[in-house]
């Protein structure tokens, strides 16, 4: 086959009446990477492609994979949470495991994973008789509450050249430290092509994925030149922290690219090549007020906010944030009112919003988890108070794709997909949004505790797929707007047709006067 590739997916099962994923208990977020080494090669002309379910990561023809995804989950101490893993040869793009490959399965629990020396485990995959599946790896850690971000770009220059006929077609691999010595690969940039001074795009990365909130925390960076065969050959590596990476707003951080191998036996070696990097052009926080530009924020609420005000009579938006203390005593709320008044949390207009908003960043400080529910069902009581039909409810969401409460977040959209109301959530900022895509019901249809929503009634977005190459705010605006608000009048229709609710003449005869019914010369 010409290409092919390699899914590990991970299913949680549960033991007795103890369901991890439902428990109201607070727990620790665990951060599992995942390798495997040795796989059966199933390909007859090229080696297996790993890939993670559920992503578009692709490692071309390697059999001993290093995922870049993470999986991240709750661990609770006191109960056993049995895990499975299961490898796959994939040549096809169908979404049917069946029609794949299957390469082995493990079975462990999270404990185990935790437990081991330097919370590493290692096991042998299993499954198929007679045959050697090679082995899984995995190592844990506990993630901290930084939720920063950072934006950087590297440039390289004089890289050694390692094609017979050509220049190298370099690309970097981020790796983090463990407390163990090893460590855990974190992000790879794009291949730049035959070209020893490469420049690779701005790529923006979590602080928690590259250092886990210590700054100090050694940062390696392999750089390799591709082969198309998957034997890329080893350039160099240099080591730094996110502390080194973030020196200075305008000052250049190089890295000599050193290969220990060429540096032993190679008297007069000096370096293969060296690496640049500038600091982010812009603060690392999704929130930032630049003077300049909206942030990602301030960008969907407006494009989004200013399209449907034109729909409500009033012009009054309550509007809440999720995920933060107040003051003065420090409290955590996932549900407060950004105008902090409780009785009353109205905003005059998107502006007013807006303004709320912003003012809202001055005073509290962002704080996990980050729970949807209490939003979702403090829309739903209101809409749950209007089910005549003179009124429908349209909740926005935006979040940087973080979730700590899915399970109740679908019992929540499950409820309110009974009630006049729909959800749009704009996801902003470089994370990967599979819990988003889940609550979609595009595809399938949310449910939970065994009940479907009767209505698909929310719509996601990454904005990121809207920001227009030129910088232009007002095209990147409109086109988020018009693609978020696409499914509201199906969906306020899908309502009322359930609900037997026919328009009112009043309703329509409002409108007549609007309508031209001859020309008039001006």
């Amino acid at each position: 086959s010409s290409s092919s590739s390699v899914q590990t997916i991970l299913t949680m099962a549960t033991i007795g009446d103890f369901d991890p994923l439902n428990s109201t208990v607070p727990a620790t977020k665990i951060e599992v990477t995942v390798s495997c080494r040795n796989l059966l090669d199933m390909d007859t002309f090229s080696k297996s492609d790993p890939v993670q379910f559920g992503r578009t990561e692709v490692i071309d023809n390697t059999l001993n994979p290093d995922f870049v995804r993470k999986f991240v989950l709750d661990f609770f101490f006191e109960e056993k949470q049995n895990l499975r893993f299961d490898v796959y040869n994939v040549d096809t793009r169908s979404s049917n495991m069946s029609k794949h490959d299957f390469l082995g399965q493990m079975f462990c629990t999270l404990g185990e994973i935790i437990g081991s020396t330097g919370s590493r485990l290692e096991r042998t995959l299993s499954g198929i008789p007679g045959k050697k599946c090679g082995t899984i790896i995995f190592t844990a850690e506990e993630l901290s509450n930084c939720r920063d971000i950072v934006t950087m770009q590297l440039c390289a220059n004089k890289l050694d050249k390692k094609d017979f006929f050509g220049k190298s077609d370099p690309f970097l691999v981020f790796y983090r430290s463990n407390e163990d010595g090893t460590f855990t690969i974190c992000h790879k940039t794009e291949v730049v092509k035959n070209n020893l001074n490469p420049v690779w795009q701005p790529f923006t990365i979590p602080v928690r994925a590259l250092c886990n909130g210590d700054y100090d925390r050694t940062v390696k960076v392999d750089v390799y030149d591709w082969d198309r065969d998957g034997s890329h050959d080893f350039i160099g590596e240099f080591t730094t922290s996110y502390r080194e990476f973030s020196k200075g707003q305008s000052q250049f951080n190089v890295y000599e690219v050193l290969n220990p191998k060429k540096k032993g036996r190679k008297k007069k070696y000096v370096n293969s090549g060296t690496v640049s990097t500038r600091n982010p052009s812009q603060p690392t926080s999704l929130h930032y007020m630049s003077p300049y530009q909206m942030n990602a924020y301030a960008m969907a609420l407006k494009a989004v906010g200013e399209i449907i005000q034109d729909y409500d009579s009033d012009k009054l938006f309550p509007a809440y944030g999720f995920g933060a203390k107040l003051p003065p005593d420090g409290k955590i709320s996932h549900a407060f009112p950004m105008n902090f008044n409780s009785e009353n949390p109205n905003c005059v207009g998107i502006e007013g919003v807006l303004e709320a908003y912003f003012q809202s960043l001055r005073t509290v400080q962002l704080y996990g988890p980050t729970n949807f529910a209490p939003v979702i069902n403090q829309v739903a009581r209101c809409a749950a108070d209007v089910t005549d039909g003179s009124q429908y409810f349209v909740l926005l969401m935006i979040t940087d794709g973080v979730i700590s409460d899915m399970v109740q977040t679908k019992e929540a959209v499950v409820n309110a997909a009974a009630l006049p109301m729909s959800i749009i959530i704009v996801g902003v900022g470089p994370a990967e949004f599979d819990a988003m895509e889940e609550l979609d019901g595009d595809v399938v249809r949310v449910s939970s505790k065994g009940r479907v929503a009767e209505r698909d009634i929310v719509q996601f977005v990454p904005f990121r797929d809207y920001i227009d190459r030129q910088g232009n705010q007002v095209l990147s605006m409109a086109r988020l707007a018009k693609d978020v608000l696409a499914e509201i009048p199906e969906q306020l229709l899908g309502y009322m047709k359930t609900r037997n609710i026919i328009p009112q003449p009043r309703d329509l005869l409002a409108l007549l006067p609007c309508l031209p019914t001859a020309y008039e010369p001006p």
